[in-house]
């Protein structure tokens, strides 16, 4: 439950607001308030209390959706200082 609480902890402080949440259901779902970057352009997180992760989705081009899975809270932080991917538009 820590696990899930410090995910939702790290969300926050990077803009993510909640989506949706079936009460008695396993995920919580957020999206991005506000892009400053195009990484994210839709972005998206779910945390799963099943599997005590968080999953980003983010589109870089129309139709192309990415995604990066963490069980940590520190790899999900480290992800996210790292800062935006370079994207190479077509």
């Amino acid at each position: 439950m820590e696990t899930l609480q410090a995910f939702q902890t790290v969300a926050r402080e990077r803009g993510f607001i909640e989506v949706n949440q079936i009460v008695g259901g396993n995920v919580l779902w957020l999206r991005k308030s506000a892009s400053n970057t195009r990484r994210e352009m839709h972005e998206r997180m779910c945390i799963d209390s099943l599997t005590n992760s968080a999953t980003v989705y983010w589109m870089t081009v129309p139709g192309k959706l990415n995604s990066k899975t963490f069980r940590g809270v520190a790899a999900l932080q480290e992800w996210f200082e790292l800062g935006p991917e370079t994207i190479m538009e077509r």
